[in-house]
């Protein structure tokens, strides 16, 4: 259950579906390997990550009572410096979680059909549109998952409601190739990379409840709500510990390098003229998005619009 809750909080299940299927993908490591992978993850990373928990882009909504209301994602607002090279562009971050309520992507549709073009992710090949259809070919395990998950939550899954085939969107990630040729680059893996995700996981365990917390939320008698309750939190505090995949130079390629790839495509929309872009990206992907568009772009941020997308209040 943590492992997956690590999976959608960063929109891995998306890019491992994918890249699972290459044949490059290399063996994993030796249970030694992983555990001692995982134990270097824990401590510091999780130091690392209480220093930004100022900067996450998803939260528990809670009501004056402090009682969880709802798990909400933010779209920060970006727009170019008066005398930079985009001044007056305005480029909208949109953070997403993987599996919501229908209302919450009806409301997404609705947003992303105002701008000039939304660049969003999927790890798959370059100009990758999804379809409907496409849906029903999904058998991998990672997406059994994710189904088992939104029934059990009395959810929806993002890839569903949301209008792949709308003309503003286009696809900017890596396709398998570049996901796995980046992993290569860096004497990576993804069994690596998952092994970190996990020691970093483990830090942040004890205080959402850890699983213990979530078996009793499964055998209540409102369930449904009490599950959504308890991995909110875990959604949340596993933002805090993303920094556990980092590799030992700071890179990553599930994070940084998609978002590096995401965002020389977003260079090419700003510079043949588009005034208004959403990237709509997992909200994990949001605090390394933030320093790119500061860092790399001279845009400030503007404002932040929190959506509900679950409902912590019913089943």
């Amino acid at each position: 259950m943590r492992l997956l809750m690590l999976l959608l909080a960063v929109g891995f299940a998306t890019a491992a579906a994918r890249v699972f299927a290459q044949s490059a993908v290399a063996e994993p490591p030796a249970a030694n390997d992983a555990s001692e992978v995982a134990e270097k993850a824990t401590g510091k990373d999780h130091k690392k990550a209480e220093d930004a928990s100022e900067e996450l882009y998803i939260r528990v909504k809670k009501t004056d009572e402090g009682r969880p209301s709802a798990l909400q994602t933010a779209i920060v607002r970006f727009k170019g410096k008066q005398g930079s090279k985009y001044a007056g562009k305005v480029v909208d971050l949109v953070g997403v979680v993987h599996i919501g309520q229908r209302e919450y992507y009806q409301e997404l549709n609705k947003r992303l059909n105002k701008y000039d073009v939304v660049l969003y992710e999927l790890v798959a090949p370059d100009g990758t549109r999804i379809r409907p259809e496409d849906l029903e070919k999904r058998r991998s395990l990672l997406a059994s998952m994710q189904t088992g998950m939104k029934d059990m939550l009395n959810l929806d899954y993002q890839l569903e409601l949301i209008d792949y085939l709308a003309k503003n969107f286009r696809h900017a990630d890596m396709s398998p190739e570049e996901f796995v040729e980046d992993l290569e680059r860096r004497g990576d893996s993804i069994w690596k990379m998952v092994a970190r995700m996990m020691g970093a996981g483990l830090a942040s365990q004890a205080s959402t409840g850890g699983d213990a917390g979530m078996l009793l939320a499964f055998f209540s008698s409102d369930r449904p709500k009490r599950m959504k309750q308890a991995m909110a939190r875990q959604l949340v505090d596993i933002e805090l510990v993303t920094a556990g995949i980092d590799d030992a130079n700071g890179e990553n390629t599930l994070i940084k390098g998609r978002n590096a790839k995401a965002f020389e495509i977003l260079k090419e929309e700003l510079d043949a003229g588009k005034q208004k872009i959403a990237v709509f990206y997992g909200a994990g992907h949001l605090p390394d998005m933030v320093e790119r568009l500061e860092t790399e772009f001279e845009m400030s941020p503007r404002k932040t619009t929190w959506l509900d997308a679950w409902d912590l209040t019913q089943n």
